[in-house]
């Protein structure tokens, strides 16, 4: 199916405000967000739907979960907010390699989907691996943290599989690991299934595309490893006896529990993203 570019940034400035707009009274976005997402989101829709469908399966049904057990997340996370809002800071780190990567992408294409095909760009086919790789790094940090922590299981630290106190950065349970395969998963099938409407390839390629949420699966569980093993090495994490909770800084009254104090989440978000979006890009080189 193929679309004019004024066309489709028409309809990415519409979709793109309402979907800020709701964000922000839901508080899932803060002012700040609601415009960082405004833009984010329209390079996406611009570029076409599948890019902004997989934007959109990793916000809703983040936001979504963010939300679930909220009493429980009160309790553990000393940076708790309510409706989880996310302000600019948050929303580039989690969208903003994807847009330089969809720019690039539709820029080489001439803003028109394509199949995941090396014989027909590998350039291509590798930055459309990246745009998957970082979202379903995305859903899968923020599907296993979000029902990681709901976990009755205790969580060990990834780099040491001591047992650590909810909270911990790098702290994983296998709930938390399962949840990270099924949010990469999701992002595949999404791929796949807009992919239905929005391009044609060839028989043996179309058949091929299949391999998407395999690769997506794992690419989830990729992201949600490398974000845990940064978490316990050089993000700090300790325990206020005052707050009665883990803190993500250092303190008088905070003893240590593991790492150094690096990077913030905000940082190490960034850097497996980064990574796994590589990661994948030069995977789906080579199966694609």
């Amino acid at each position: 199916m193929e679309t004019s570019p004024q066309f489709m940034l028409i309809f990415a400035v519409f979709i793109s405000s309402l979907i800020a707009f709701r964000s922000y009274k839901r508080k899932s976005l803060n002012l700040s967000g609601g415009v960082a997402g405004f833009l984010v989101m329209t390079i996406h829709f611009a570029a076409g739907f599948r890019y902004g469908a997989l934007l959109l399966v990793f916000f809703l049904t983040s936001s979504k979960l963010t939300k679930v057990g909220e009493d429980k997340k009160r309790r553990v996370d000393v940076e708790f907010k309510e409706g989880g809002q996310r302000n600019w800071i948050q929303v580039l780190c989690n969208g903003g390699i994807a847009s330089v990567l969809v720019v690039i992408a539709s820029t080489l294409t001439g803003w028109q989907d394509k199949c995941l095909d090396t014989k027909q760009s590998e350039i291509v086919t590798a930055l459309i691996g990246g745009i998957i790789g970082h979202y379903a790094c995305c859903n899968g940090d923020t599907w296993s943290s979000e029902l990681g922590v709901l976990s009755d299981a205790q969580p060990r630290l990834i780099t040491t599989l001591k047992p650590v106190k909810k909270g911990t950065n790098g702290g994983v349970t296998k709930a938390g690991l399962l949840a990270a395969v099924a949010a990469g998963a999701t992002v595949g099938v999404t791929f796949l299934v807009f992919g239905l409407f929005t391009v044609r390839c060839a028989s043996d390629v179309a058949l091929k595309q299949l391999l998407v949420i395999p690769v997506s699966a794992v690419a989830g569980l990729c992201g949600s490893l490398i974000d845990s093993v940064l978490g316990a090495t050089i993000q700090f994490s300790g325990f206020c006896s005052v707050r009665n909770k883990v803190v993500g800084k250092p303190g008088p009254t905070v003893k240590k529990i593991s790492g150094v104090d690096i990077l913030d989440n905000n940082g190490v978000n960034f850097v497996s993203i980064l990574l796994t979006s590589f990661l994948t890009s030069v995977a789906s080189v080579y199966i694609f």
